[in-house]
């Protein structure tokens, strides 16, 4: 016996009365459990629905789905981390790399030849942490949005949005500028330290659009490919 497309349906209901939320690790556990049913309805095939599930559902013990879930979450969370780090190291390949290079060298050039190095430093950042409020700010409210409207949630996104979280980071690195800044003298006089302030800085910058921008449009890819579900949202 296999289960029908309500069966189906009644086993998300209730993998989501049991506080699975995302939907990834949703369709994991129902894949799960239906294999389990329909093995239950080889050995018996007398046994309903719910006699089954509530079997297979007493062997997850006095916590539920609470365990399976927490593992699950750990490898679907590497796997996720996996991904997201493969497109780090994507990014910069060679054709990459030499626009990296030939970003900072522009900017190394900029800043040694200007008599406002502090300030276009200093402007640098702020456009940068304001880029990183305005889509932090943004994605919140994109969250807030798919909350109320009752949409599907997926691991995938929320492991994206605290990259974007942690990109808020930036702040430390601009805080230390502004205390390197009183000496001024003493480092922007040195092409040494403006090189590898430049280099740095485009990193920054680089690392802020893989992770607001390149990321976020894989992601979307990845889910319909391994969802297709996903793509009728």
């Amino acid at each position: 016996m296999k289960l029908t497309t309500e069966q189906i349906d009644q086993l998300f209901v209730f993998s989501r009365q049991h506080f699975v939320e995302w939907y990834d690790l949703q369709s994991e556990l129902v894949d799960h459990l239906a294999n389990a049913i329909e093995c239950q309805w080889q050995k018996n095939p007398k046994l309903s629905f719910d006699e089954a599930l509530e079997n297979e559902f007493k062997k997850f013990g006095v916590f539920g789905f609470m365990d399976v879930v927490e593992q699950r979450q750990i490898a679907l969370g590497k796997k996720y981390n996996s991904l997201v780090w493969q497109h780090f190291k994507d990014f910069f390949g060679i054709p990459k790399i030499v626009l990296t290079i030939a970003m900072t060298l522009v900017l190394f050039s900029v800043l040694k030849v200007s008599a406002y190095k502090e300030w276009i430093i200093i402007g640098f950042y702020l456009i940068l942490m304001g880029f990183i409020f305005y889509e932090m700010i943004r994605n919140r409210k994109k969250k807030k949005t798919k909350e109320q409207s009752k949409e599907k949630k997926w691991l995938f996104e929320e492991i994206i949005n605290k990259y974007g979280t942690f990109s808020g980071a930036i702040i430390f690195p601009f805080n230390l500028l502004l205390q390197l800044i009183n000496h001024i003298d003493v480092f922007f006089g040195n092409d040494y330290w403006l090189l590898g302030l430049s280099l740095i800085s485009i990193l920054f910058s680089i690392i802020i659009f893989i992770i607001f921008k390149i990321i976020p449009s894989k992601v979307h890819t990845y889910l319909e490919i391994t969802y297709p579900e996903y793509k009728l949202e």
